[in-house]
């Protein structure tokens, strides 16, 4: 009789695994590179049918996203001569650049709002995660329920009332406004997460370090938040990710001061239309600080995603 394992798969399993992720990688990410390679297609190449493949590529869709332009008359620009590559792309529509796009200031709220949210819910849900996973807390079943109740309401059904309370205190389109609004539908997550991360952190570390002479504060401090920093990492990631892709709030709440990159980006128009190889380039670009950050912490990732499912 042959002995095997249980555990170990065998080679053919392993190979026949490793080309079924790698297909599935290559299908998932089709629809990213259709992205990357319209922002280098003419506007006649982004709509063609059937779609191109092979193009000439051309800068004219970041050139468009990054500035204004205006159409001039022929004197016009036979008197001003093109001053550099961009102008020489604009040129072709008869048009001459103006000034900057709005893209870098609604990317730089997506910056400021996007991680300005995820650290509050992460100091926020730290906090009462600790609570609820170390101390005997009144009621504290039903509590954590209806914390998690909040994250079950679609954002329509609570857009209009919040749209409403924001405009009578003065939040309606501001930074500050759209922090707490993200950071109260994260904190949900962000407690359940970081309660399970330090629910199987062992209280006799804490306890060793209060004889030790710790404070409750300082043992948190020192001993807890070191041992809960995968969980961290992770619940951050999760928390960002929704913040940075929000559409429906920010269409309702903001339009000027405080919008973000994912209203903006669809709005932008060309000749005749949507820009289409703009609307590509800035959703290139606004994909690149989320990935960078979650291919930094995809470690953490893993392990916020595999959680709970193998227990000792």
């Amino acid at each position: 009789m042959s002995s095997f394992s249980v555990t170990e798969p065998s080679n053919r399993a392993k190979w026949i695994a490793g080309f079924l992720v790698i297909i599935y990688a290559l299908i998932t990410m089709i629809p990213l590179v259709w992205i990357l390679l319209t922002g280098f297609k003419s506007p006649a190449d982004a709509i063609s049918y059937p779609p191109k493949v092979v193009f000439d590529p051309t800068l004219e869709g970041y050139v468009n996203l990054f500035t204004t332009r205006t159409r001039q008359t022929q004197e016009f620009l036979e008197a001003n001569p093109p001053q550099n590559w961009a102008d020489e792309i604009v040129r072709q529509y008869d048009m001459v650049i103006v000034g900057p796009s709005k893209f870098g200031e609604r990317f730089m709220n997506s910056v400021i709002i996007g991680f300005g949210s995820t650290f509050l819910s992460i100091f926020l849900g730290t906090l009462a995660a600790y609570a609820f996973s170390r101390f005997k807390v009144p009621l504290k079943d039903d509590l954590l329920f209806f914390i998690l109740s909040t994250r079950m309401m679609p954002p329509v059904a609570v857009a209009i009332p919040i749209f409403l309370m924001f405009r009578n205190l003065g939040l309606s389109d501001t930074h500050l406004g759209m922090i707490l609004l993200y950071t109260g539908v994260n904190i949900s997550l962000a407690v359940w997460l970081l309660k399970g991360f330090i629910d199987e952190i062992p209280r006799e570390y804490e306890e060793a370090a209060l004889i030790d002479g710790y404070t409750r504060f300082q043992a948190f401090y020192k001993v807890v938040l070191p041992q809960a920093a995968t969980g961290i990492a992770s619940t951050a990631i999760f928390c960002l990710i929704f913040a940075w892709n929000e559409y429906a709030f920010a269409v309702l709440l903001t339009s000027a001061n405080a919008q973000t990159a994912p209203p903006f980006i669809p709005t932008i128009i060309g000749i005749g239309g949507l820009d289409w190889p703009a609307v590509a380039a800035g959703a290139t670009i606004f994909l690149i600080p989320v990935m960078i950050f979650t291919i930094l912490m995809r470690k953490h990732l893993l392990r916020g995603i595999t959680f709970g499912a193998v227990r000792k």
